[in-house]
């Protein structure tokens, strides 16, 4: 996009509530799953395991973006447990079959962002991203609006992968 070309607006406004909400203070990750399991849906919190869990992305890049998290708070991926690492890597590849079966993917992006620098929001809580991709899903509005079109509502694609989840167990 040119730098003279003023951008056109689209209109979301479930963003609202983020915008001119009351901050959250702390980890984002631990005062979700230090919550009681019952607040699961509300946390968005779709699997809970050993030392990891499973939780959507509120602000996604695409439909179905999850994240798999270490329980304990630490930004450092040497400092993860054998334990721990191999927990992280059986759930990725569980959402990786529920996402598949759920959503039917052409293919994902997998990533860690280990640092502000290197693109972490969270920078003091490893968290790895699983987004689902389809072919042809980079359409006008990302490449010319500079906008992203979520089509499905976070609380349908909970409940869709929820189920998908509890089957899988």
């Amino acid at each position: 996009m040119k730098k003279d070309t003023p951008r056109q607006v689209l209109w979301a406004p479930w963003r609202l509530e983020y915008i001119l909400g009351e901050k959250e203070t702390g980890c984002i990750f631990c005062t979700r799953i230090e919550q009681s399991p019952e607040h699961d849906e509300r946390n968005l919190i779709l699997l809970r395991g050993e030392t990891c869990f499973v939780i959507m992305n509120r602000y996604p890049y695409n439909n179905g973006h999850l994240m798999v998290v270490p329980y304990r708070h630490t930004g450092d991926l040497t400092e993860l447990s054998p334990e721990e690492n191999q927990d992280v890597m059986a759930m990725l590849q569980q959402t990786l079959r529920v996402l598949s079966e759920a959503m039917t993917p052409d293919g994902f992006n997998i990533g860690l962002n280990l640092g502000r620098v290197a693109g972490a929001g969270v920078d003091d809580h490893l968290h790895f991203h699983i987004v689902p991709r389809w072919d042809a899903d980079t359409n006008f509005m990302p490449v010319i609006g500079d906008t992203r079109v979520i089509p499905e509502a976070l609380n349908a694609t909970y409940k869709k992968l929820r189920v998908v989840f509890e089957k899988l167990k």
